[in-house]
């Protein structure tokens, strides 16, 4: 063998090694994460379609979480937990709902995805859990406001309560401590409903001054091939509004379906996670957390992850194509990005503090299953500083039967620190507290 076949095998393989360390410190496809992708061209890989069936957790069995943290039950029984809101008093509120239709769907199909609880009646209810003894599990259980229509985003502002439903925004009086809502509400905003796939999830946060609401309405299209969403400018963007509901404009746009949002610490920077398209492939496109700029616009459906523009929509829109920003991390084409959450705590290892907790729903148009897990992003100075690596996993069962545990959705952070993980396929919500002495590096 020649020199120079030596040395060309040695490169191979540390091409090989570099790749694969890679990917297991992302936790995905490291094409497909981080800052700077390197994407394929559209349609390289067929469009799969591969549905999850959750089967539930195993008696005794949890998701796995890094050495120095344990995992525990905080809760079960629940109807699709999707959201997870803790009120001051460290009250933890539980968003109970769920798409009861897919845009498009056949009856046949709609009973396949009926059977792996990806379809169901949603509970349009609000439960309350509350930990009195702070021993980590709830001993109190509370209908906390039902009669809703499909609630998401959660939000207490002085003494009102806010609710997203997928059609409106409500408000309702609260005062601490009450442990359920019988007044009525007032409709502060009206938003369009209902949307493609699960499109009906309407998030709201307040910026830090409570001075404005920001509301997530996803789109009601995949790629908007029908036009639909051209129509309809309050589609794929973030709302902004005053707390009394006057003042409505768009603040971002372009973002196909974006869910949880937080500010950063010690910024006034929004920062969002957004469900891409499907259809072009396994590894198009990448869902993406990035900070939103007022005014911007995002590239849906016209291009994505910048100026790459999407053959289904091509020549139509060159000047908004030119405009589009460029997210600031990607994180893994297909894998259902929802929850987001800095932690902020101080019961977690320094290296945690600051960082952003990302929750992934998981595939369903990819031909191996991707996301199914809690991930997290290490942040320094507001902005992204490090790989994206896996925090929660262990949610898949089985992949050549297509078998989850679960599926991971809203996050929040108790008063001690902990992280809370709701798993709407299971119905139920887990606890990761640290093990370690808080300030700890790993």
């Amino acid at each position: 063998m020649s020199v120079r076949s030596i040395f060309l095998l040695i490169a191979m393989a540390i091409s090989l090694f570099i790749a694969f360390t890679s990917s297991s410190k992302a936790g995905g496809n490291p094409q497909t994460t981080g800052p700077a992708p390197t994407l394929p061209e559209p349609f390289a890989t067929s469009s799969a379609v591969k549905f999850p069936k959750v089967i539930g957790w195993p008696e005794g069995r949890t998701p796995s979480a890094p050495e120095g943290f344990r995992v525990t039950l905080y809760a079960e029984g629940l109807q699709s937990p999707r959201w997870l809101y803790v009120l001051p008093n460290g009250d933890v509120l539980v968003a109970e709902s769920s798409s009861e239709k897919f845009a498009g769907v056949p009856p046949e199909l709609e009973a396949v995805l009926r059977e792996a609880r990806m379809m169901m009646r949603s509970a349009n209810r609000i439960t309350l859990l509350r930990d009195t003894d702070k021993d980590g599990k709830p001993e109190v259980r509370e209908t906390f406001l039902q009669g809703l229509n499909q609630p998401f985003g959660m939000l207490l502002l002085g003494n009102w309560f806010y609710v997203a439903n997928t059609d409106a925004v409500v408000r309702y009086p609260y005062s601490e401590g009450q442990t359920r809502i019988d007044a009525k509400g007032e409709k502060i905003l009206d938003l369009p409903a209902g949307g493609y796939n699960n499109h009906w999830t309407r998030n709201l946060i307040a910026n830090p001054d409570g001075s404005k609401l920001y509301v997530t309405v996803g789109s009601q299209t995949n790629a908007d091939e029908e036009g639909l969403d051209a129509k309809e400018p309050r589609r794929a963007v973030i709302l902004e509004v005053n707390p009394d509901g006057s003042g409505m404009r768009i603040f971002a746009s372009g973002l196909r379906n974006p869910n949880g949002m937080d500010w950063a610490p010690g910024t006034n920077t929004l920062w969002t996670v957004v469900n891409e398209r499907d259809g072009l492939g396994d590894e198009l496109v990448p869902d993406f957390l990035t900070s939103v700029k007022d005014g911007a616009f995002y590239g849906w459906p016209y291009s994505y992850f910048g100026q790459n523009e999407d053959p289904r929509q091509k020549g139509k829109r060159p000047d908004l194509v030119a405009k589009a920003v460029v997210p600031d991390f990607a994180l893994g084409a297909h894998t259902a990005s929802l929850g987001l959450v800095f932690y902020r705590g101080t019961a977690f290892p320094e290296r945690y503090q600051g960082g952003a907790f990302i929750s992934q729903h998981g595939s369903w148009n990819r031909s191996r299953f991707t996301g199914y897990k809690v991930v997290f992003v290490p942040f320094k100075e507001g902005k992204p500083s490090g790989e994206m690596e896996d925090f929660l996993t262990g949610f898949i069962a089985d992949e050549q039967r297509s078998e989850v545990y679960g599926r991971p959705v809203g996050l929040a952070v108790l008063p001690d620190g902990s992280l809370l993980v709701s798993d709407d396929g299971a119905g139920k919500i887990w606890r990761v507290s640290a093990t370690r002495t808080a300030g700890s590096n790993r």
